[in-house]
């Protein structure tokens, strides 16, 4: 049950904001006239939060945060787009989303459970998935997709356009500028796949034999002596009624703007250690 809503006197609420129940407004927090704050929202305080924006139910908002200011986008010329945050989510200090621009997506959504840490940026037109880490200084470039479960690590930069898989994980200052595969593991600047997030699989509930599959079908994906398509194929008829499998190729079928993050030049795909560190 939703307790009373308590608004600190230094907060600012323009006329036209929509307040829930249960929401706690610390000090010193300042709120559009379009903004929708639903039920249990926590801002501790010196939170900005502007624009068509609404965040859901039960999310806890940090110092410094802005949410809901206009996209960084020169051609942006005042249109009315939209922010949606999803349920429970934390976001701690001094992080900022953008709203999308009229020319993209007109939104930028973020999903539920997600854990936003200090300084993370997610950027204009992005759609970002459920239970997705972003640790402290990571940033989405406009117009990128984030699969449920995705961990970024430090200092992660995803280019625009780039879509990554869900379950991936980015390493720590990873440079992001290709599509990365679910459940794929990218690690350096200009990142490289070094093999699969095994513990994201093992978390997500994976069975043994359905991970023993997809790093089969991994290998033969990123074949280097075959083109991607002739491997496709190859993976297609080796693994034909697996779910998981399947997940993986759709997502690879669905390729837009980027080209894909592959193995280091010389690798077949899979490494062995970087799984075997990550247990």
């Amino acid at each position: 049950m939703s307790a009373r809503t308590q608004i600190h006197p230094s907060a600012v609420i323009e006329e036209g904001a929509e307040i829930g129940a249960g929401v706690r407004i610390g000090p010193f927090c300042h709120i559009g006239c379009d903004v929708v704050l639903k039920d249990d929202v926590v801002l501790v305080g010196h939170v900005s939060i502007q624009g068509h924006t609404t965040i859901g139910e039960g999310c806890e908002i940090h110092p410094g945060a802005a949410l809901g200011g206009p996209p960084q986008d020169l051609k942006y010329d005042g249109a009315p787009t939209t922010l949606s945050v999803g349920r429970n989510c934390i976001i701690r200090e001094g992080m900022t989303i953008h709203r999308g621009t009229e020319k993209g997506r007109g939104t930028t959504v973020v999903g539920d459970d997600c854990y936003l840490m200090a300084y993370s940026h997610v950027a204009h037109d992005c759609i970002v998935g459920n239970k997705v880490t972003m640790a402290n200084y990571a940033g989405l470039g406009g117009h990128s997709e984030i699969g449920d479960g995705v961990i970024l690590s430090g200092y992660a930069a995803v280019h625009q356009f780039v879509r990554v898989g869900h379950h991936a994980f980015l390493g720590g200052f990873a440079a992001v500028v290709g599509d990365v595969i679910p459940y794929g593991m990218a690690v350096g600047d200009r990142a490289k796949l070094r093999g699969l997030n095994v513990v994201g699989m093992k978390r997500s509930g994976m069975a043994r034999s359905e991970l023993s599959a997809l790093r089969k079908a991994y290998r033969i994906l990123f074949d280097p002596s075959a083109p991607m398509a002739a491997n496709i194929a190859r993976v297609e008829e080796s693994f034909a009624g697996s779910a998981v499998v399947d997940d993986m190729l759709s997502f690879v079928r669905g390729q837009e703007k980027r080209h894909f993050t592959v193995p280091p030049r010389g690798r077949s795909g899979d490494d062995e250690d970087a799984d075997a560190a990550e247990g």
